[in-house]
């Protein structure tokens, strides 16, 4: 079976944004709330959260407001450079992206005055993109 190619992965991958204002909070606990994500390394825990649980969690420093994009990759660790692909269009429209990867999604955040941008971009390059 031949690997499909970058530009079909790209077409056949939904963007989903969803709704809501994200934050990314410095702490050295993840503490109450249901977080999007919550990661750990030998310097620091860094939570991050939807704004109605930033006044629950105790951080040291944070940074304000993110708009949370899915993108169901349609054939997860198939397409080389589709994570390139995603950043170089986001840089291509002069906009700052944050990546999280799962087994089989990525996630993007862009800060939330970006988003019509980012969705504009990642349209003109092919994906799919709907807001939940």
């Amino acid at each position: 079976m031949e690997t499909p190619g970058l530009d079909e992965v790209v077409r056949t991958s939904e963007v989903v944004v969803h709704p809501g204002r994200y934050a990314y909070l410095k702490t050295r606990q993840a503490g109450p709330g249901d977080h999007f994500l919550v990661a750990r390394d030998a310097d620091e825990v860094t939570v991050v959260t939807e704004e109605r649980n930033v006044a629950a969690t105790e951080h040291s420093e944070s940074t304000h407001w993110f708009v949370l994009m899915e993108i169901r990759v349609s054939m997860p660790f198939v397409a080389k450079g589709f994570l390139a692909k995603v950043t170089a269009t986001m840089a291509d429209v002069d906009l700052n992206v944050l990546v999280v990867s799962t087994y089989s999604k990525d996630y993007i955040m862009v800060k939330e005055e970006g988003l019509d941008t980012a969705i504009a971009a990642l349209r003109q390059v092919g994906f799919p993109v709907s807001e939940g």
